[in-house]
């Protein structure tokens, strides 16, 4: 019992140190094995190899090895150019499931691209200019096949909401196009830096639990805001949360709700809805909840001219801009004051844009088991929104709802994105005259009705069920978004997420281990209560690295657990503790502080008349110990391979001793 039975090979060159106790003292005493201790590294080599875990993790110049020139460049190409790759293997085949998908998804984004574009305070041609360049510079670059790039609702409202606090769309509409350009050419050089720095990992800072909460509660804001156009409200407050809102909803009840427009949205809402239902219900009915936006478009716009319910006060869309994209680059802010609020709401709105079509991308890469170069998916999306900046486009991204309809109608290459971008194109050359009178309910009904679907009630409860903590940065999130404002919430989610790390790292899990029966494995006695201590041991875990932000933390827990100890023994008339054994595991890596944390952690237990012993120092941490002479201090007869091999050495010290 308490053997290590695991071989290590002999290497060349390496120089072990024993830091093992009182070995072999007799013929018949149990082999323990020595802590080993890894060569020391070239510096450069060393510094290199962290460079590249942490930005180079998956290798990504793999591909590139032991390839000619000529190759190399090919490959280079076809990195920043995916589609060179697969346009070689594309067949007819594929392309039947991208022309059905394609057009199912145009069908779903012309009446939406409409109804966000209002969200950004814009024109509705706006709205779809974004969803004719930005799809098709992501096609040739992205590397997701499902993702369907667009304008889509949260990032409308907030790119609106941030906007008009600085400048007013009514009264100076140049002025308000002009910073919106910016924002958005400068949320894609956010977005492709992020990508070429290899820096994705900072989206991850926005916990689930915040976007769940944050994605929820821009869901009623968004919803609340749709009620100007279903009410047929002509004075409308410009705030988002929810008081502002209804106060304003409820005073003009009297003399400013429509009865025409009303019925027209409750009409459609509930077309739109039970649609929804039955591709729900259905999935080989998936089309129909897609087309139904449209069709609703064409009924209630045929519906208002032929009842010419405009001249009755039902609001329409009236005019169009007809044509596609007209260039923009001459009216992004290179200079000026609205440079850097142009650059603040940018870097705002691209890594919010960001995180949600990564998340988008990953859900449905891991559907179809394909794997997915964040990076790359950065670069591409930013690419987009920079060209898109330049040609009268707002910020696009990927949107759920579209991707899931594309990913059910059989999608199978980005070329869907290229068959929906054609549509638009259409649309905007030859059909755009037609929206002429298409009823603001009908947008209102049709952006409730997709807004919904982020309300994600499962997953709040799921949230609620694993980690209160989690629940409390969901509810931030929500109620910062309702009744603050978009601003507020997203500052309350990255704020809950921030505090939520900073507490995990100073505030690090300890426990005190005990054995289980009839084994030599030591464990939690809170998770294993059978689990029994060792008379005179106290065996203690530190489940974190061990940092100047944690470090005194760390040693006053340790002395605590056994202050707590050594009060119940004494009341139970016990031996007291004589050996203090510190797992150290889960001990990923230790700084200065970190040890000089263990250093008085030593010479409080030498005033107690306790010995402190390590088990199981990781190859960093022992590294760092021997480096700082600590293994003197404490001596190398107190570092074991295993809390085992310590216990097995130290209790017949404990004998002799009693």
């Amino acid at each position: 019992m308490g053997h290590s039975t695991d071989e290590v090979p002999e290497v060349k060159g390496m120089d072990i140190r024993s830091m093992s106790s009182s070995r072999r003292n007799s013929q018949n005493a149990p082999y323990i094995h020595k802590v080993g201790v890894p060569p020391k590294q070239n510096l450069i080599k060393e510094i290199k190899n962290t460079v590249k875990e942490t930005f180079f993790a998956d290798d990504p110049l793999r591909s590139f090895k032991d390839q000619s020139k000529s190759r190399k460049f090919i490959l280079g190409i076809q990195a920043i150019f995916p589609i060179l790759e697969w346009a070689r293997h594309y067949n007819l085949t594929k392309f039947r499931g991208d022309l059905l998908s394609g057009l199912t998804i145009a069908s779903l984004c012309i009446p939406q691209d409409i109804g966000y574009a209002k969200l950004a305070y814009l024109k509705p041609q706006y709205g779809l200019y974004s969803s004719f360049v930005p799809p098709l510079v992501y096609a040739c670059m992205g590397s997701s096949r499902d993702i369907a790039i667009g304008p889509v609702a949260v990032v409308s409202l907030l790119l609106g909401s941030l906007l008009q606090a600085e400048i007013d769309p009514d009264k100076n509409p140049a002025e308000y196009l002009r910073l919106t350009f910016t924002a958005t050419f400068f949320a894609g050089v956010t977005q492709a830096t992020l990508g070429i720095l290899r820096l994705g990992f900072l989206i991850d800072f926005l916990s689930h639990a915040a976007i769940v909460g944050f994605m929820g509660g821009a869901a009623i804001t968004i919803s609340l805001q749709q009620l100007k156009g279903f009410l047929g409200i002509k004075t409308f407050t410009k705030k988002t949360d929810i008081i502002s809102v209804m106060r304003s909803v409820w005073g003009s009840v009297h003399h400013g709700w429509n009865w025409q427009t009303l019925v027209i949205g409750v009409s459609f809402l509930s077309f739109l809805l039970f649609a929804k239902y039955i591709g729900k219900k259905n999935k080989k009915f998936f089309w129909v909840p897609a087309i139904a936006p449209l069709i609703s478009v064409i009924l209630s716009t045929f519906f208002v001219y032929i009842t010419r319910a405009d001249k009755d006060g039902v609001q329409i869309v009236k005019h169009i801009d007809k044509g596609i994209n007209p260039s923009s680059a001459s009216q992004i802010y290179f200079t000026g004051d609205y440079l850097l609020k142009g650059f603040k709401i940018g870097v705002v709105a691209g890594m919010i844009a960001l995180t949600e079509a990564v998340a988008i991308g990953r859900t449905f890469a891991a559907m179809k088991d394909y794997q997915l170069d964040g990076n790359k998916e950065m670069v591409a999306l930013g690419a987009m929104n920079i060209v898109g900046s330049m040609t009268s486009c707002y910020v696009a991204t990927g949107s759920f709802s579209r991707s899931a309809v594309n990913y059910m109608a059989g999608c199978q290459t980005a070329v869907s994105n290229i068959v929906m971008s054609c549509v638009v194109f259409l649309t905007l050359e030859f059909i755009t005259p037609l929206f002429k009178y298409t009823p603001n309910a009908i947008l209102a009904s049709i952006i409730i009705s997709a807004v919904i679907g982020l309300i994600d009630y499962d997953a709040a409860l799921l949230i609620w069920k694993i980690d209160k903590f989690d629940f409390v940065a969901c509810m931030g999130a929500f109620f910062g978004v309702v009744f603050c404002s978009v601003e507020i919430g997203l500052l309350i989610a990255v704020s809950i997420s921030f505090a939520k790390i900073l507490l995990q790292v100073t505030r690090p899990r300890t426990a005190i281990l005990g054995r289980l029966p009839r084994t030599s494995v030591y464990r939690n006695i809170q998770q294993y209560p059978e689990a029994t201590k060792i008379p005179g041991l106290l065996i203690t875990r530190v489940d974190s690295a061990i940092y100047f932000s944690n470090s005194n933390y760390v040693k006053e827990r340790i002395l605590r657990w056994l202050t707590d100890e050594e009060e119940h023994l004494k009341e139970a008339n016990v031996p007291r503790v004589q050996f203090l054994i510190v797992e150290m595991s889960p001990v990923t890596d230790i700084d200065t502080s970190g040890i000089h944390a263990l250093e008085e952690l030593h010479r409080s237990l030498q005033k107690r008349d306790v010995k402190l012993v390590l088990a199981n120092p990781g190859q960093v941490v022992i590294d760092k110990l021997h480096a700082s002479k600590f293994t003197d201090v404490v001596g190398e007869d107190n570092i074991f391979l295993t809390v085992g091999d310590a216990v097995l050495t130290l209790s017949p010290k404990l004998v002799e001793e009693v």
